[in-house]
């Protein structure tokens, strides 16, 4: 487990080194200019020495690769850098707005997860019944639907015509300090959305694997010497279709991340989703840097999580052959 560990930690060095020079490379290519995106209105009567000075005060002057060096040197001393269009340090923004957007995403697949792996259990007890194909249609009718649909889809049910949450935000609007109970209240709608979008994934795959599981001979011995339907199917075919559902955890993360970027920004959620797509649009370098590496490295942390856990389930795999 160790050794795989480091190899995939030395692999995910190279690979972090492409997407922060990447990021550089594309942003210096972008048509937005981070001058006028910091200085806003007040760039439209300026004049061009003064926006070349402002360049230089931003270090927006000099060729990509000189800042994405400077970046690069600067962020393996912590040092990120100070974001132009929040005005604070990189660090300082990602810390304040990481930990809303993984509750998000802990609350949302910690609901999936299980949730997917009932619906595709009882499906599977009993291919082509009638349970069994609407799970399958919802399942398919859910992986179709945008998330930012189901989004609005929700507000307009669950506050605009129940008023029973909270349309959006992280609190209510007249509260002056962040409460447990708003916190939780307010996380629903969002959450709740997340793990629907996440919801088909898992079902399909749970139904696949123990539909699977249940034809294979040791399940039909098991059912031969007399055991239990319920003995065979949560002793034998889960445990053994549910490996492929280990996979399917880290081949998620980019998905949950993206879905979760659409979420907070449709329920004003105060994670990094804002933060990114200000990056972008004002060509904040550092900042952009920053969200990307973070972003890249749970991708790379999801998939040898998978890893690891079909290693320590399947007796059949083995760590040295990973």
């Amino acid at each position: 487990m160790a050794r795989l560990a480091g190899r995939r930690l030395l692999f995910a060095v190279p690979v972090l080194l492409v997407v922060t020079f990447g990021v550089f490379a594309i942003a210096a290519a972008s048509p937005f200019d981070p001058v006028k995106a910091y200085a806003g209105a007040a760039a439209l009567g300026a004049d061009e020495q003064t926006l070349d000075r402002l360049r230089a005060n931003l270090g927006v002057d000099q060729p990509f690769t000189a800042r994405w060096w400077h970046w690069l040197t600067s962020a393996l001393s912590g040092d990120f850098g100070e974001s132009s269009v929040m005005r604070q340090p990189v660090a300082q923004v990602v810390g304040e707005r990481l930990v809303w957007s993984a509750l998000l995403c802990t609350v949302a697949f910690a609901a999936a997860v299980p949730a997917g792996t009932v619906l595709g259990v009882l499906a599977a007890r009993r291919p082509g019944s009638v349970l069994d194909r609407a799970v399958t249609s919802l399942a398919y009718s859910l992986e179709a639907a945008p998330v930012f649909w189901l989004a609005l889809l929700a507000i307009w049910l669950f506050s605009l015509r129940m008023g029973v949450l909270p349309a959006g935000g992280l609190t209510d609007t007249a509260s002056e300090r962040v409460t447990a109970g708003q916190v939780a209240s307010h996380l629903v709608l969002p959450a709740g959305v997340l793990a629907v979008s996440q919801l088909p994934w898992f079902t399909l795959y749970v139904r696949q694997g123990v539909g699977d599981a249940l034809a294979e001979d040791p399940v039909r011995g098991a059912r031969a010497r007399g055991l239990s339907e319920r003995a065979v199917l949560l002793g034998h075919a889960l445990r053994s279709g549910l490996l492929p559902v280990l996979t399917l955890v880290g081949s998620r993360v980019p998905e949950l991340i993206t879905g979760a970027l659409l979420v907070e920004s449709v329920f004003s959620w105060p994670g990094i989703a804002a933060a990114t797509v200000e990056a972008a649009t004002a060509v904040d370098f550092p900042l952009l840097a920053a969200l990307t590496t973070l972003a890249t490295a749970a991708v790379l942390v999801g998939n040898l999580l998978a890893d690891l856990l079909y290693g320590l389930f399947d007796p059949r795999v083995k760590f040295s052959d990973m």
